[in-house]
């Protein structure tokens, strides 16, 4: 049974917390949080007990800790938590910054200990159906990838002007999709934004509204789209043409009834947000981390991998800015 101590009691880290106390082989024993009544009140939940988060890392009993902290606080606790001879799983990015995130990456590999990334959308059932099938070779090879992810509503201007933009903070779960699906990263970036959804956000220094186009080095391609409103609600949709077939993955309604009248044809809209429509991914996402702790797999989505969607991200924010694509290679 390992013994896991949860850092941060935000609304992500309450989903964690109910992954790690259902999995038969893990349990929660420590929460800690900036604010302590936070962590005093999810530890509560749980029977765990509310310390700080200096505490829980020194502590020799714990055997792993869950980040899910604000991202600047990322890499340091990383740190921190695998020199004190801990295993990890972060909520992503691992940094906002690329040469932060590096640097970490080199600190860990000195200490041997095992970290994965939290992308949870990898083990969506959907989406590892998908690569499952295109693993088993079943469409040929692949050959153009195409990922859709719009929000239903942007988030709070003061948000934007901490998140790191939005190629690193929502469109890095696709560049880590995109490596997913291809199975390695692309050699180019080139990305394309603007802030018509809303002004102040362009003010801040971000878009709203963004297409990035990946290369590879045998000329395969994957197209990302994302914005930060879609009215109809989360759209979240996957499509990979091979050699010898198409996979497509849908979006999650709300319901599966079809109307089917003379005015037309009419089903419900997709669901309204993340937790939503990825809240059985992140119990799925836990027990990988906790398989591969236990040795039966490898571990499933790694710092290294991290790291590479970040620098995707970093290509991303680069070429936005300056008209030109970007090489993968010039970030890493």
């Amino acid at each position: 049974m390992y013994k896991v101590g949860l850092l941060g009691a935000g609304r992500i880290a309450g989903v964690h917390a109910a992954a790690i106390s259902s999995n038969p082989h893990s349990t929660l024993v420590a929460v800690s949080d900036f604010i302590p009544e936070n962590a005093q009140r999810l530890a509560s939940e749980y029977g765990a007990q509310a310390r700080t988060t200096e505490e829980i890392i020194a502590d020799p009993s714990i055997d792993a800790v869950l980040i899910a902290t604000s991202t600047d606080t990322h890499s340091g606790l990383i740190e921190a938590a695998t020199a004190a001879g801990k295993a990890v799983l972060c909520e992503k990015p691992v940094d906002l910054s690329l040469e932060r995130a590096k640097a970490c990456q080199a600190e860990v590999a000195k200490t041997g200990q095992p970290v994965m990334i939290g992308f949870n959308r990898r083990f969506d059932p959907n989406f590892s159906a998908m690569q499952a099938s295109l693993a088993a070779g079943e469409i040929g090879k692949p050959e153009l990838l195409s990922i859709t992810s719009f929000d239903p509503a942007p988030p709070p201007v003061e948000y934007i002007k901490v998140s790191g933009g939005l190629f690193r903070d929502m469109m890095i779960h696709d560049f880590d999709m995109a490596n997913f699906m291809m199975g390695e990263a692309p050699v180019s970036v080139s990305a394309f934004g603007s802030s018509i959804v809303d002004p102040a956000i362009g003010e801040a220094g971000d878009v709203t509204t963004a297409v990035v186009t990946l290369t590879y080095a045998d000329g395969r391609i994957a197209v990302i789209k994302n914005s930060r409103r879609a009215v109809y609600g989360y759209d979240q949709r996957v499509e990979l043409l091979g050699s010898e077939g198409l996979l497509q993955a849908q979006n999650m309604l709300e319901n599966t009834v079809v109307k089917s009248t003379t005015s037309g044809v009419s089903s419900a809209k997709p669901t309204y947000f993340f937790l939503e429509r990825y809240m059985p991914s992140y119990a799925t996402e836990w027990a990988a981390f906790i398989e591969a702790l236990r040795g039966k797999t490898t571990m499933p989505v790694t710092l290294d991998e991290g790291v590479a969607a970040l620098a995707m991200a970093e290509a991303a924010t680069l070429s936005a800015k300056t008209g030109q694509p970007v090489a993968l290679k010039d970030m890493l």
